[in-house]
């Protein structure tokens, strides 16, 4: 946790060095474009189909019982996998790039920002794209408790970027070089990481050839699709909120939600911190049989994720208001209400993150599949009308209670399975 710290605020304070060069460097248009296309990598975030998740779930129990032989094939079967997608998808991306309009789809007037969409686009997605089979070595070690080595490589990678760009702009690069070093930290670091882990760490699981099998791409597939399709409802499910205020209210609604909204999203990645690392360790804990672990961990640790949910919640609800004026020169429409409504959200996800780290640790994600799959449905209709009838502080309060009736009582069944379907496992011997 100390060292996602660490991660987190040079993921802060990297983008708040590059802004005034880059932006000094570009000039408001170009530097605008490539925001544009940075958005464009950010939606592409289920790229790796789910099999990132699925391997971390299928390894942990091979680290439990030191099967470093299966895990050897799962980590060469997904590698394989992920490298024969992304080179199919840059094949796809530079054949065809003379064909598309970039500038007309960025909005990019005039000759020099037009000129300069398709370089931008490449360099942007092609480094996204090399980065997807990369990244996987950040699963591995979190499989394998290497948690605070993976958080120290990727601030590591965090610092090269800012050193990368200002060599690009002090040799005078063109703009596409400079963008290259800003996105090239990130594939860098992975493959140096690699490189650590598969040389020195944990040389046993180097991918190979030889080591990667049908059987086990077929598992990782199945589960990894299983991880895409919960990830796919999960991010239309929560992002739906301003399009719905877009529609039946005004922009300055929607402004005034998302501007709130951000605010709260720092409490849901302090919710992050807390509890990924849990996967893995829950992970281990049921491949070992230690169900008496699990069930006390996520006790305390749904305690613990509620208490910091309620904590900063409060405190955000109280300090919101004046913070917001003074950060953002908004006073929000929905006022305390709106506040209180976001804060609960995020308390009621804090509070059932736990539950969801053991369900993944099983690989059990249907009942969660299904518990956001209703709420969806669920909540759209509820949400447009409860924001044309009461206003935008009604938006998350209505998804907090769609949450409770659809999404909690689809985690908690799921919790029971996972640990009904490693009750044979807790009465074996240790192994």
């Amino acid at each position: 946790m100390a060292a996602t710290v660490v991660c987190r605020a040079v993921g802060v304070v990297t983008p708040l060095v590059l802004i005034p060069v880059m932006l000094k460097e570009f000039g408001p248009d170009l530097y605008g474009l490539w925001a544009a296309i940075g958005t464009v990598t950010a939606m592409a975030a289920f790229a790796d189909l789910g099999l990132g998740n699925g391997l971390m779930t299928k390894l942990a129990p091979c680290y439990a019982t030191g099967d470093t032989a299966r895990a050897r094939r799962y980590v060469s079967s997904a590698y394989l996998l992920l490298t024969a997608i992304a080179g199919l998808i840059l094949l796809c991306l530079w054949s065809t790039s003379p064909l598309v309009p970039w500038s007309g789809l960025f909005g990019a007037e005039g000759d020099t920002v037009g000129a300069a969409a398709e370089p931008f686009v490449l360099a942007c997605l092609t480094a996204f794209v090399v980065n997807v089979p990369l990244s996987l070595v950040v699963r591995v070690q979190f499989a394998y408790q290497q948690v605070a080595q993976s958080n120290l490589w990727q601030a590591l990678g965090g610092l090269l970027t800012v050193p990368l760009v200002l060599l690009a702009v002090h040799v005078d690069l063109p703009p596409v070089g400079v963008v290259t070093a800003s996105v090239a930290g990130p594939v860098l670091t992975n493959l140096l990481t690699s490189c650590w882990v598969y040389g020195r760490a944990l040389p046993e699981l180097r991918p190979g050839l030889r080591a990667a099998d049908r059987a086990g791409a077929r598992e990782l597939l199945a589960l990894g699709g299983l991880f895409l399709l919960l990830t796919v409802v999960m991010s239309v499910a929560t992002n739906a909120d301003a399009l719905v205020i877009a529609h039946v209210l005004q922009m300055r609604d929607v402004t005034d939600f998302a501007v709130a909204a951000r605010l709260f999203a720092q409490l849901g990645v302090l919710i992050s911190l807390v509890n990924v690392p849990l996967w893995s360790a829950n992970g281990d804990a049921l491949a070992r049989g230690e169900l008496n672990w699990v069930r006390r961990t996520n006790r305390r640790m749904t305690i613990v994720s509620a208490s910091i949910g309620v904590t900063v919640g409060a405190g955000l609800v109280l300090a919101g208001g004046p913070l917001l004026e003074t950060w953002a020169g908004i006073r929000p429409a929905g006022g305390v209400w709106l506040l209180a409504g976001l804060a609960g959200w995020w308390t009621l996800l804090a509070a059932m993150s736990p539950c969801f780290m053991v369900q993944n640790a099983a690989g059990v994600v249907r009942p969660q599949l299904w518990g956001w799959t209703l709420y969806l449905a669920v909540s759209i209709p509820l949400k447009w009308y409860a924001a044309g009838r009461y206003g935008v502080a009604a938006v998350p309060v209505t998804g907090t209670v769609v949450y409770l009736l659809t999404v909690v009582p689809g985690a908690l069944y799921g919790y029971r399975v996972a640990c009904r379907t490693n009750v044979a496992r807790a009465k074996e011997p240790h192994r």
